[in-house]
């Protein structure tokens, strides 16, 4: 007679568990930010090409040859050209004149697309040709790489889960969590502000505006994280953090530009907060507000979602709650046999 298989205690089956689950996370975490810096390269780079169609068609052909690395954007001449880069619709561009090729660039956008371009714009130039760059739109003297812009989205992030993750913990609901999480982002936006603008100098613009920016961007992530707690319990709190901290900080393309990771993370970061908080306070804080209504109304909607799964969250609890009570009425006033 065969004897069963002894199953394993539960204490044992608990550490499995845990060295399993800790290590899809590492695996999920280097996915989720080295995959896309060691897959970075131009794909569909907004690139304009300036000067009359006949002497820029050379350049354009040879641009077109890159296997979809840029997405060419043609102009009369270098003023229209300027105004593009400018206005967010190109990331540079190419003027072509009598004396040869001058490269219009943008390092507040993107100082590795800027580097970028101008080696691409070099290597099409003929040999021992130097191609003059004029940087339209500067990055600040005090984060010319944009390393520092790069690296606050990652305590924006994390910011907005601890504000979700407290007010789910504290055990608010419904209006007050709602009044917890929007006054939480007002004061980080203040605070981010008064860190990156008027101590680091990393952000240039308008003081208010960007720290509305970041407020929004706390209150989108914060929102999101309490949200999914109040509709599916505290495993709402890991779901969220998972989403904005691994997935939504690397795919947000911060440090380089969304248009030079793989498809579709740049895609999918731009629809995330940190990559839409990114996008839009570079715009507000270099481009004079510029193309800022896509990831204005992203932030914004994920607000909006998030605060009303918190104020749903707070209407179904109560009624699971009398649920309960009325079974538990039912069951003491049955009789005992």
């Amino acid at each position: 007679m065969s004897t069963p298989l002894a199953t394993p205690p539960p204490q044992g089956r608990r550490m499995v568990a845990v060295a399993v689950l800790v290590s899809a996370l590492v695996a999920l975490a280097l996915w989720a930010f080295a995959w896309p810096a060691a897959r970075t390269a131009p794909r569909d780079l907004p690139l304009g090409v300036a000067g009359p169609a006949a002497a820029t068609a050379p350049l354009t052909a040879q641009l077109k040859d890159r296997e979809g690395a840029f997405e060419i954007h043609r102009y009369a001449d270098e003023a229209a050209a300027r105004a593009a880069v400018e206005d967010r619709a190109v990331y540079g561009a190419v003027v072509v004149t009598p004396q040869g090729m001058k490269l219009l660039t943008a390092t507040a956008a993107s100082p590795v697309v800027a580097q970028l371009l101008e080696q691409a714009v070099a290597a099409q130039a003929p040999e021992g040709t130097e191609v003059p760059t004029t940087d339209v739109v500067a990055a600040p003297t005090a984060d010319p790489r944009g390393s520092a812009l790069g690296a606050s989205i990652l305590p924006l992030a994390i910011a907005g889960v601890a504000a979700g993750a407290i007010v789910t913990m504290l055990g608010l609901r419904g209006i007050r969590a709602v009044a917890c999480l929007v006054s939480a982002a007002a004061v980080v936006g203040v605070v981010a502000a008064a860190v990156t603008h008027s101590w680091l100098g990393i952000l240039t613009g308008n003081w208010w505006a960007e720290a509305g920016v970041l407020g929004l961007s706390t209150l989108a992530m914060g929102g999101a994280v309490a949200g999914c707690a109040a509709l599916f319990g505290p495993a709402g709190i890991g779901a969220g953090a998972l989403t904005m901290v691994l997935l939504g900080n690397p795919f947000s393309g911060v440090t380089s530009a969304p248009r030079l990771l793989p498809e579709p993370v740049g895609f999918i970061g731009q629809l995330l907060p940190p990559g839409a908080g990114g996008t839009l306070l570079r715009s507000v804080s270099f481009f004079d507000g510029a193309r800022v209504t896509g990831p204005l109304v992203t932030l914004a909607l994920w607000a909006l979602l998030g605060l009303t799964a918190v104020l749903l969250g707070a209407l179904r609890r109560p009624a699971a709650a009398g649920a309960r009570d009325e079974s538990q009425a039912a069951r003491e006033a049955e009789p005992v046999a």
